[in-house]
């Protein structure tokens, strides 16, 4: 099964739940924190913590279909 991840880095908060859920598939900015996607089609071994990670995002910054 194919999961594709979309960020909205315009409603991104930075709080970084994400890269601390999934570190092999998001990362943050530098320089202000934001959403930093590093695969938007990850492997099938890392689609639970990409669900996760959409799930704790606190803005809903990210979407997966």
């Amino acid at each position: 099964m194919s999961l594709k991840i979309v960020v909205d880095t315009d409603v991104c908060i930075g709080a970084g739940q994400c890269a601390l859920a999934a570190p092999a598939v998001f990362d943050q900015r530098i320089e202000d924190g934001i959403v930093d996607l590093l695969q938007a089609e990850p492997p099938t071994e890392q689609h639970a913590a990409v669900e996760e990670a959409a799930l704790l995002c606190p803005s809903g910054a990210v979407t997966l279909s």
